[in-house]
């Protein structure tokens, strides 16, 4: 199918450089994205590490903790999809841009709270308030990178595509648990929040500057367009005229049958499941090595990085070993869901740690688990191989939306756990359940395929090209 933009007068102007060598743009692209992805859920998470001094210095109880680490996500989850439209209406480059300036200030201000004398009450709904709005406008990131993900890279790259710019979550804990939790020790709460807001603006700058769709983008050749584009790669989604054309970017007969799909349904129950155990690690797991294994933040941060280390060599090695099965011709739906369900089967070793004193032998099953949880995290890689070409945002929104429930739910039900109980015991057991359940989801999904469309559902003006 022709290129709406490169076949007209303007576009045949920004054709790519002609050339019979394949250029990697593509994974340039992918690096850009990851190292976004990286501040990203630094700045989610940093509240993690520093939440125990600000606990303390702000007299917040660990109830009151709880909520403002769930309000991020009773945003994130309510902001999908708007988020979602704006996507599929407005394109990756506009919508995440924006995304990053705006969640960039929000964590900046976040370290200004409490610096005039204010009751307890008010800072806590300040910080919660700051937390929804964080939510809110990060919401576009992920669907955003399965967005970029599936315009630059073929079907049998995406798994692994998906699987590094989903991989930056461990190394955002890897890297900034250490670094906060020396930041914090040192200097106090506030500095990590300062850092991780202005290098948020500054990769805001570095975004609009180098970032662009294949047919316009300046390092890209026509070779490396045709690979992605024979590929299955949806190269045209986030072109101008593709854009400028979408009146309606799904219809409410499209709408009901993302949520009438047994396939989808299996997807959202997983993604649930997987994203309760990432909301562990990055709430209440350093603060449960201070409150019970009585390590000070600094060895906290360092100690947090382990798990998240393991988590980044699992959450690479799940995409890899999916998209190798896929090149050795296991069918799609067995190659996405073998690492799925070794890995969340894995991660249920959390479930041991109440048995247990050591805390050697605990910080290896949580790496254990945490790396189990990583091969396990192909969410993004099923989301982009169901997504209807019609609504690739929007599909790929809901998903992330019911897996950020987890957001909401995970932190205040270990909150009121910690305080009926004393312990964390019985919320680590509540947290490791959610593996069966992830396992439940992929039986609930069948086989993976892209949705198709029915003829009723089709929308009245639509130009995505295939």
């Amino acid at each position: 199918m022709s290129n709406p933009t490169l076949d007209s007068p303007a576009g045949k102007a920004a054709q790519p450089r002609p050339s019979r060598n394949k250029s990697h743009t593509r994974f340039l692209v992918l690096g850009l994205i990851f190292f976004i992805t990286v501040i990203n859920y630094a700045d989610r998470s940093s509240m993690s590490i520093a939440g125990t001094d600000m606990t303390k210095e702000l007299g917040m109880t660990t109830v009151q903790l709880g909520f403002v680490f769930s309000a991020f996500s009773w945003a994130y989850v309510v902001g999908q999809l708007p988020g979602g439209y704006l996507l599929d209406r407005f394109g990756a480059k506009k919508t995440y841009g924006w995304s990053l300036i705006l969640w960039s200030v929000a964590t900046l201000v976040v370290g200004f709270v409490g610096l005039v004398s204010t009751p307890v009450l008010v800072s806590v709904g300040i910080l919660f308030g700051l937390r929804l709005f964080l939510g809110i406008v990060e919401a576009p990131a992920f669907p955003a990178n399965a967005r970029i993900t599936t315009i630059w890279f073929p079907t049998k790259e995406r798994g692994q595509a998906t699987a590094v710019f989903n991989s930056a979550q461990y190394l955002a804990t890897a890297m900034f648990a250490p670094l906060i939790g020396w930041m914090t020790y040192t200097f106090g709460w506030r500095l990590g929040f300062y850092v991780l807001g202005v290098l948020g603006v500054a990769m805001a700058f570095v975004w609009f500057r180098w970032m662009n769709v294949p047919s316009k983008h300046k390092r890209v050749t026509a070779a490396e367009i045709d690979t992605i584009r024979t590929g299955g790669g949806l190269v045209d989604l986030d072109e101008s005229d593709t854009l400028s054309n979408r009146k309606s970017t799904i219809t409410r007969a499209q709408f009901k049958q993302l949520f009438t799909s047994r396939m989808f349904w299996g997807l959202y129950v997983a993604q649930y499941a997987v994203n309760a155990l990432t909301y562990f690690f990055i709430t209440w797991f350093p603060i449960y090595l201070v409150s019970s294994r009585h390590l000070n933040i600094m060895q906290a941060g360092f100690i947090a990085a382990i798990p998240a280390l393991a988590g980044f060599a699992g959450g690479l090695l799940g995409g890899f070993i999916s998209d190798y099965l896929l090149r050795k011709g296991v069918s799609l739906t067995a190659a996405r869901k073998i690492p799925s369900v070794a890995g969340m089967a894995l991660a249920m070793l959390i479930m041991l740690c109440p048995f247990t004193d050591s805390t050697p032998i605990i910080v290896l099953l949580m790496t254990l688990a945490f790396f189990g949880k990583g091969v396990a995290a192909l969410g993004w890689a099923f989301a982009t191989d169901m997504a209807p070409k019609e609504s690739n945002s929007v599909s790929a929104s809901i998903m992330n939306a019911f897996g950020n429930i987890a957001g909401i739910v995970t932190p205040i039900v270990i909150g009121y756990i910690i305080a009926a109980t004393g312990s964390f015991d019985v919320a680590l057991w509540f947290v490791g359940a959610h593996g069966a359940l992830a396992l439940i989801g992929y039986l609930i999904m069948g086989r993976v395929k892209r949705l198709e469309f029915t003829t009723s559902a089709a929308p009245a003006v639509e130009n995505v090209p295939a």
